[in-house]
C-alpha cells in the first residue's frame, strides 16, 4: 500500500497527541545556530510531581509547556549532525541526562529533523 505525504503527516500528527510520561532526568530545548552551522540542545533539570507534571526542582512550581520560562540550563550540547549531538549526549556523558527510552527516541527524531532543516535552510520548530 502506497502512502502519501499527507497520510504520513496525519499518522505523525495523531501520535504527537498521545500521552507520554515526562522524563525525570529533565528536558531539552532544541534550536539551530545557523551562523555556526550547529544543532544545539539546552538541557534543563526538572522533577515530576505526583500529578505527573514537570516542576522546577528548586521552587516546586510547575514548568509551563508554552511561553517564556526564565530558567538556567544545566548543559548546552552542540553538534554538526544529528549523530554527533546524540553521541555527545548519550555516549560521552558520565551520567546520561536522559532516563527514558521513549525520550531518547524522541530526541533522535528531533535531531534528525533539525539537521534536515539546517542543511536545507528551513525553519526548525521543536515538536
Amino acid at each position: 500500500m502506497e502512502r502519501t505525504l499527507e497520510d504520513l503527516t496525519a499518522i505523525d500528527d495523531k501520535l504527537s497527541k498521545r500521552h507520554i510520561d515526562l522524563d525525570p532526568g529533565g528536558y531539552f530545548i532544541i534550536y539551530l545556530d545557523r551562523e555556526a552551522g550547529l544543532i544545539c540542545a539546552k538541557h534543563y533539570t526538572n522533577a515530576i510531581d505526583d500529578r505527573g507534571l514537570a516542576v522546577d526542582p528548586e521552587t516546586g512550581k510547575p514548568i509551563p509547556a508554552r511561553g517564556k520560562v526564565q530558567r538556567t540550563s544545566t548543559t548546552l550540547y552542540r553538534g554538526r549532525t544529528a549523530k554527533e549531538i546524540c553521541v555527545e549526549i548519550f555516549e560521552q556523558e558520565q551520567t546520561c541526562p536522559v532516563t527514558y527510552l521513549d525520550h531518547a527516541a524522541y530526541l533522535g527524531r528531533e535531531f534528525v529533523r533539525a539537521e534536515i532543516a539546517l542543511v536545507n535552510g528551513q525553519e526548525y520548530v521543536q515538536d
